[in-house]
């Protein structure tokens, strides 16, 4: 099968400059250590809090699916900053907008531990997912100023390690400040967290958007720019199964906590290294992700996954559903369908980004706000469906059905102008 169709463009800086190299191999070591840190923030600020969220419910005297729009804040505020912090990293560079968003992040956390009710925490959980956005689009953005294609891709999966592992010791983490205290102590650990990459924002990493490649700080070149990747259609569609993708994720995050610890009987710690396993899926498959690199393109390798995750969503759906094989009957197929997504989660915002270079904060803006407006969606869409394990397994399978239907008709589109594009001599 032809491969030309499913690579991505070829590596170019950010003005468009096909003649800079990208980094060597020891300053790509460098980058990833320095940016896997930095990204680490967002999943720490949601998920280490889970194992809290009955407690939470408990303090508070609100129902679980109250509790769970703390999350739901959590997620607005990361997509939101995210449309911010993006435009905002063109005009000035990198390194303000990540400091500034980091400070923010300390703020809202120290607020979060002395929250007196559910919706003063969800306001000051809104305000943590902002401060954290920053740090999250910056990293994707210097991914894209310093590399292209393949290497973006390469290099986003080496990320994933640090996406993957966040999730199972933010859990763990958490567990173990309710031992010795009580859930406002996890907020603590936030702040005094985010103290420590402020110290890395500041110290170890490099500008890399040169004065020359900034845009105008002015608002309507920023809407202008809203509009041209608005109105790319394959953009909008990559970034949307990127975000369908992360959808199943999203279902996790939010229901596992209730569906392992209230109907299979889990208690904190347990559910810890259950949720923790599940990460494990992600980064055992994100890092095999940089083997099949070697062969296939993005695309293909996204196809594939969307496919395995639908197919395995399925099983845990029909499985939910019967009541069958407690547990491992809920978990086993639950893992299947978290390797797929750890294909996904690499491969699809590379693609994504690979086709605005010249505006890479933007377009991780774009990118990041679908991804989390999403996910706040799916937070509360687990909760109303019933915060079960048929709840959870819908949820999930539906995200990846779409996904795979979405990226199958761009797919089918992109074949069908190739031979007009390029015809055969």
């Amino acid at each position: 099968m032809d491969r030309v169709a499913l690579q991505s463009r070829p590596a170019e800086s950010p003005a468009g400059d096909a003649t800079t190299p990208e980094p060597g191999r020891a300053e790509r070591i460098r980058v990833i250590l320095v940016l896997g840190a930095l990204i680490a923030l967002g999943p720490l600020t949601i998920d280490m809090y889970l194992p809290a969220l009955p407690a939470i419910g408990e303090d508070l005297d609100a129902s679980s699916s109250t509790v769970q729009l703390t999350l739901t804040g959590t997620l607005l505020g990361l997509g939101l900053g995210q449309l911010l912090v993006g435009p905002f990293s063109d005009a000035v560079g990198r390194r303000v907008p990540l400091i500034a968003g980091t400070v923010l992040h300390i703020a809202a956390s120290l607020l979060c531990l002395i929250a007196p009710n559910v919706g003063v925490l969800g306001i000051f959980r809104t305000l943590q997912g902002v401060g954290a956005a920053a740090a999250m689009v910056v990293a994707l953005a210097v991914v894209r100023d310093l590399f292209s294609g393949n290497a973006a891709a390469t290099v986003l999966s080496r990320l994933m390690l640090v996406m993957g592992a966040a999730p199972i010791l933010a859990p763990t983490l958490g567990g173990a400040i309710l031992l010795t205290g009580s859930w406002r102590g996890v907020f603590g650990a936030l702040a005094v967290l985010g103290v420590l990459l402020l110290v890395v924002a500041v110290f170890a990493l490099k500008e890399t958007l040169p004065p020359e490649h900034r845009r105008a700080r002015e608002v309507r070149p920023v809407l202008r720019m809203y509009r041209t990747l608005l109105t790319d259609r394959e953009f909008v569609v990559l970034a949307l199964v990127a975000a369908l993708g992360m959808s199943a994720l999203f279902a996790y995050i939010s229901g596992s906590s209730f569906v392992l610890q209230e109907q299979f009987g889990l208690n904190q710690q347990e559910f810890a290294l259950v949720f923790g396993a599940g990460a494990v899926a992600i980064i055992g498959a994100s890092q095999f992700n940089v083997v099949l690199l070697k062969r296939y393109g993005p695309k293909r390798i996204v196809l594939g996954a969307l496919a395995a995750a639908t197919a395995s969503g399925a099983v845990l759906t029909v499985l939910a559903l019967g009541d069958v094989g407690g547990l491992a009957g809920f978990v086993v197929p639950l893992w299947f369908v978290m390797a797929a997504v750890g294909f996904v989660l690499p491969n699809a915002p590379a693609l994504a980004l690979s086709r605005h270079g010249e505006a890479a904060g933007t377009a991780a803006a774009v990118l990041g706000a679908v991804q989390f407006g999403l996910g706040a969606l799916i937070a509360p869409l687990v909760g109303v469906l019933g915060n079960d394990g048929p709840a959870m397994a819908i949820t999930m399978t539906g995200g990846a059905a779409v996904a795979l239907g979405a990226l199958g008709a761009v797919v089918v589109r992109g074949r069908r102008r190739v031979p007009e594009a390029a015809p055969a001599v």
